[in-house]
Formats: C-alpha cells, structure tokens, sequence
C-alpha cells in the first residue's frame, strides 16, 4: 500500500513525496479512509510515535474549504512543545495549497499576537485547550461554524486536568460537526468523553490498547537503592551513542540527577516545571540539536514531549500509573524504529515490575549492571570507530603535521596509541579501577506471571492523620493519592499508611518522620488537575469502616 491508494489530493501526494514518505504506517492506512469520507466520528488508538499527526492531519486539510477565511477545524492537544510541532508538521502538509492557514495558539506567549494571527483568517486552529477557552471567553474565535475538531493525546489532556476546559470547547461546537479522538492509552476518562461527545464513532486500535510497542525492549535493573545514581552513571557510560531521557519522581530530584551528571562530565540538562517557558525552549532546543545528550525531566514537564531518534528511556524511579510508564516508554522507538526502556529498582520493587507486565502485556529482562571492564571495553570501542570514521580535511590540516610530526618523532607507534587513547580515556580507567559489583545478589529467577490483587496498606504505630477533599465521587483511587503525596513531597510511598476513601473526602496516615515534609509541601497541591485541600485531622481518630481501604 502506498499513499496514492488512500484517495488524498495531488498537493498532499506531492507534499508527501517531497517529505520523503512513501508506506503509510498502520493508523495512517487505516485512518484515512475512514476520515476522508467525513461521514463518521472516530477514535484512533495508537502509541505516541505511530504517525497520529499525519493520520488526522491529512484528511483535516483535504477537508478545509480554501474560500472561507475562517475558523473550520480546531485541534486540541495537552501541550506548547505539541501544538507547534503539530502545526509544523501541517504546515509541512499544505506546503502546496498556499491558501490553506494554519495558526498555533498556547500558553505562555503573547495572546495579543495569536489574536492578530487568527484575524487573518486562519481556517485550522491547533490550541492547548486552557488558551483556545480563554480566546473563546474574550470573544477573540468563534467555533460555532467548526466542522471538525481532533482532540490528539486525549489522554494526557485528561492527565494534565483539561477535562472541563474540553467539555467547555466541544460546547462551543454546535451543529453538524465531526469529532475525531486520538489517544495512546484508554482510560476511563477517555471513555466517557468519546461516549458523552462522539456519535456511533469508528475505532481504530493499532497494536493493544494500553500496550507497550513492540519495537522497545524492556530491561530491568535490580540494585540497591544507595546504588541508584551510580547504577545510572554506569548504564550511560555503557552505552556510548545514548541519547535519552531519564524519568525522576520530583523536581528536586530532577535537579540533583542533572547536576551530578554535569559534576561529572556528561553532557545533560532538566526538565521540570519551575523553569520558565524560555528555560525550557532553550533546553529543548539544545537536546533537538543534540548538544545535551541526556535530558533529566520529571513526567508534568515531559508530557506532549515530541523528539525523534531518543534511544533510550531510563526510570531511574517507577512511576506510580501504569498509563505513565507506557506514555514514558513511548518516548523512544518513534516512527518504526527500535528503542530501549530501562527500569532501575530495588528488590521491594519487583512487584511492581510483575505488576506492569500483567497490566500493560509485556515482558522485562531481567539484566546485570555491567562491571567496570564490559563498560571500558564498550568505550574504548566506540572511541575507535570515531576515529575511524572521522573526515579528514587534508587541505587545512597539511599545513599544521610538519610541528605536530617533530613533536612526535621520537615516539613508536605502539607507544603514541597507548599515549592517545590514555588521553583520551583516563576517565574510565580511573573511574572504573577496581570498580565494584552494584548488582543485587541472586537476582530474582522468573517468577509466575503477576496476578491482580488488592493491596492493604498496613496501619502504622505512629502516623499523622490527614484528609483530603476528594473521594470515591471525584474516580480517584488510593495510588493518585500515594503518587499525589510522593511527587509533591519526595518522600517514598512506604512512609504512607493506610488510605481510606469515603464519598466526598478521603483519609491517609503518613509517619511521624515525614509529617513536616508532607504538611509542608501540600498546601497548593493538584491531583489529576484539580487543586486540593489537605489538612492534618487532631480529632478523634474513630472514622467510618465502611471506607475502603487500600
């Protein structure tokens, strides 16, 4: 199959030629057909990196009326680093219908600018959804006339807390109008918006719904947990050409991974949300150009992240959702390509290995740190095919051997290798001198696949009670608590106690050791996009059994 076959006009044939794309990957041979017609809503389920964009992007422009100066498409998509590379990515589409506009609308740019962008007559409009509501409340765009609207990583949107701004945009699009959802994963969340907005849709799902691609290979890590940045540090150094993100729980510790790889000679940078939208452009910048090698990012600042070619995708802590380590593994292995996901974890964390195995249907390898000399030997190796495969400029350079012969002239060639590569290399041997095994002893032996079970998290001797305004009413569960508490605080989930849920609020005991660091750090806390309010409870502490409890 080709692109010829799917019914799309010359100009995008053209425009797809010129990109150099011939074989329509999977969701793009299935979804376009369907979204031509323009007959049907849709749902299209597929990993990040699969071609979502051109699935929806090309029949969305084939669509567009060239003699109508207005609004008629409106994407959506949780993010800014998104929402400009779908424009791009559009733009790149249409590059032969020049009367087709498209205009990139988002947070943290000057909405008296994407105001004056629109006045022109833009007919396809890619928005984050908090600044496409605040345009629509200043009466700056009107949806009313919209025939289609894409909602891309409807999931992450939900993540990030948009769900009520989407519920307020679709409202805004009346009449015969066409939804199109995209989504990596299917949550609940997801569900019902495609039952609440979406008529009769037609589903596309390529590969598993919430499953991992076939492309990445998974590996796991067992090591002790003060081995954890050396565990790290070893497994970048083992593999030469890395170039990765590495997923932390926290801002802080975000922060501390990055400086210490800088600290120690890698070229690395975070990500996370206390830098500025231009912090953060120049440090995306800098890794799309590859002048960092290694982007340490927490998951908020990481989503709608859009990079091709990353190798590799490091946990350097599990996250708490399933849903999340198949949204951070998709990182890698975009566009077909194979890619790499590492786990590094401690021996109390095997379970939650099990655990993604049985819920996301893939498999992990269990594998060795590698010892001092494997990652020499890897080094070295890569340090010969560089020189190897270095281009010579004779031209420019012939001027300059006569000095750098002399200097050299009393030395063998055995003797100038071992001086060479001893330059070039004296980190490694230092480093890795005598270095000693992190693994963990008898690493675990495969086990029977993880089975499903309810969790009870014990009750502690002495704990602070707190409750929080959210409960069973609000679809939250005991680990959007747990995982809530952890990334605002930093402290490990095995100093929260038992949870309980009741209708409207909920309850969770934390140990008396971390009391302050939670009470501290909670104040202005969100949980699955809403703000919250945690207070200590000092009353009775007599509640209702019938409270579930995790």
């Amino acid at each position: 199959m080709n692109f010829e076959t799917l019914g799309l006009r010359t100009e995008l044939l053209r425009a797809m030629t010129s990109l150099g794309f011939q074989t329509p990957m999977p969701i793009q041979a299935q979804a376009i057909p369907t979204l031509l017609s323009g007959k049907k809503d849709f749902v299209g389920l597929a990993q990040t990196g699969t071609g979502k964009t051109a699935a929806f992007g090309l029949p969305l422009i084939q669509h567009i009326d060239q003699t109508l100066a207005r609004p008629q498409a409106v994407i959506m998509c949780p993010t800014r680093e998104l929402c400009l590379q779908i424009t791009n990515d559009l733009k790149q589409f249409a590059r032969h219908l020049k009367k087709v506009h498209i205009a990139a609308v988002y947070g943290g740019a000057s909405i008296a600018m994407q105001i004056a962008q629109l006045k022109k007559g833009a007919q396809i409009i890619v928005a984050t959804p908090g600044r496409l509501l605040d345009l629509i409340n200043r009466k700056a765009v009107k949806l009313a006339q919209v025939a289609y609207a894409v909602l891309d990583e409807a999931d992450e949107m939900l993540n990030m807390g948009f769900q009520e701004d989407i519920d307020q945009i679709l409202s805004n699009i009346r009449g015969h109008r066409h939804i199109w959802l995209f989504s990596a994963t299917m949550p609940k969340g997801v569900a019902k918006i495609a039952r609440q907005y979406l008529s009769d849709p037609e589903y596309v799902t390529v590969g598993k719904p919430n499953s991992s691609p076939k492309n990445i290979q998974h590996r796991c890590y067992v090591i002790h947990e003060k081995n954890r940045y050396l565990g790290l540090k070893r497994l970048i150094d083992f593999a030469p050409e890395m170039f990765g993100l590495v997923f932390c729980r926290t801002r802080q510790e975000t922060r501390d991974v990055a400086e210490a790889l800088l600290q120690d000679g890698y070229q690395a940078e975070a990500l996370h949300g206390d830098l500025s939208q231009s912090q953060r452009d120049y440090v995306m910048r800098k890794f799309r150009q590859k002048s960092i090698h290694i982007l340490v990012a927490t998951d908020v600042a990481a989503r709608g992240l859009d990079v091709d070619n990353i190798t590799h995708v490091i946990h350097y802590n599990l996250p708490g959702e399933a849903e999340i380590y198949t949204h951070r593994s998709g990182r890698t292995a975009r566009a077909g390509k194979a890619g790499c996901s590492i786990a590094l974890i401690n021996k109390k964390e095997i379970r939650r290995v099990r655990e993604l195995e049985y819920k996301r249907n893939l498999r992990f390898e269990f594998c060795k740190i590698p010892n001092g000399r494997s990652i020499c030997e890897k080094q070295l190796a890569s340090l010969m095919d560089r020189i190897v495969q270095t281009d010579v400029n004779h031209t420019e350079i012939n001027e300059y051997l006569p000095a750098v012969y002399a200097k050299l002239a009393d030395i063998d060639k055995e003797e100038l290798i071992k001086r060479f590569v001893s330059a070039e290399f004296n980190r490694f041997l230092t480093d890795y001198h005598h270095a000693e095994d992190i693994n963990v002893k008898n690493d675990p032996k495969r086990k029977a696949p993880f089975k499903s079970e309810k969790k009870i998290r014990p009750r502690r001797k002495k704990t602070q009670r707190f409750s929080i305004n959210v409960g069973r009413r609000d679809n939250i569960n005991p680990g959007a608590i747990v995982r809530m508490i952890c990334d605002n605080s930093g402290i490990r989930s095995n100093l929260i106690g038992a949870i309980d849920l009741n209708h409207k609020s909920s309850f969770f005991e934390v140990a008396q050791s971390a009391v302050a660091q939670v009470r501290n750090s909670v104040r202005n806390a969100t949980l699955d996009g809403r703000h919250v309010q945690v207070r200590e409870v000092f009353a009775d502490k007599r509640y209702q059994r019938s409270a579930s409890r995790y």
